[in-house]
């Protein structure tokens, strides 16, 4: 449907379902081009690397309970949405250990990780930018990034590239000192940390010129 600025309007409910689908399928497909995961990922990766005992997916709304926890912090009050935030996150990593299970079926060559790779990254970009304007709960990866850039009044994609070099940081530091050695982290993974949230701005940029979503959530109506 169409509003009078000739706006498409999404459901915001269906939106954060595919940006959890998709999110989840991207950062799963980045690691599985060899180009190392994605820096939002990297430190629930490091997490399962030195303690295998919990998956990829446990460790991730570990990682994301500890990053609502810091907002609140910051908010200094407690914060209803962000507790709904966390329930998607878990349901994100979920569909991070389903993707994990089926994503070996896709053939492997160098052409064919080079592809992944790019597929991932674009995926990614979009689903962040998608989630970022659903009008609903978002996970907390991608919350944290936009509410820090809130709170501080700093530039989102300042606060985005930051945050994903930070999270760099943590892991080749974890597994360097763990593991004996740097793990999961590629050429990818850097070129991705220091670029990303430019992308996912521009995406975001073009995604307002076109659509607008509402959800039960929102003020926004349908005209």
């Amino acid at each position: 449907m169409l509003t009078n600025e000739t706006h498409h309007i999404f459901r915001g409910e269906l939106a954060l379902v595919l940006a959890v689908i998709i999110n989840s399928f991207g950062v799963v497909l980045m690691l599985y081009s060899g180009s190392g995961i994605s820096a939002i990922s990297s430190v629930p990766y490091a997490f399962s690397e030195v303690l295998p005992a919990l998956s990829l997916g446990t460790w991730t709304y570990i990682f994301q309970g500890v990053l609502i926890a810091v907002l609140m912090l910051m908010r200094k009050r407690f914060v209803v949405s962000y507790l709904f935030s966390f329930v998607v996150g878990f349901f994100f990593g979920i569909m991070i250990d389903v993707h994990e299970m089926w994503i070996s079926l896709l053939p492997v060559s160098l052409p064919l990780r080079i592809l992944y790779f790019i597929l991932s990254y674009v995926i990614i970009s979009f689903g962040i930018a998608l989630s970022n304007r659903c009008q609903m709960p978002i996970i907390p990866t991608d919350l944290f990034p936009r509410e820090f850039s809130e709170i501080t009044h700093i530039g989102y994609s300042r606060v985005k590239i930051s945050f994903d070099v930070i999270c760099l940081a943590v892991t080749a530091c974890m597994t360097f000192f763990c593991l004996g050695h740097i793990k999961g982290l590629g050429i990818g993974t850097v070129f991705a940390a220091f670029t990303m949230g430019k992308c996912i701005g521009i995406i975001g940029e073009k995604m307002d010129k076109k659509v607008a979503f509402t959800s039960f959530l929102s003020t926004h109506k349908l005209a």
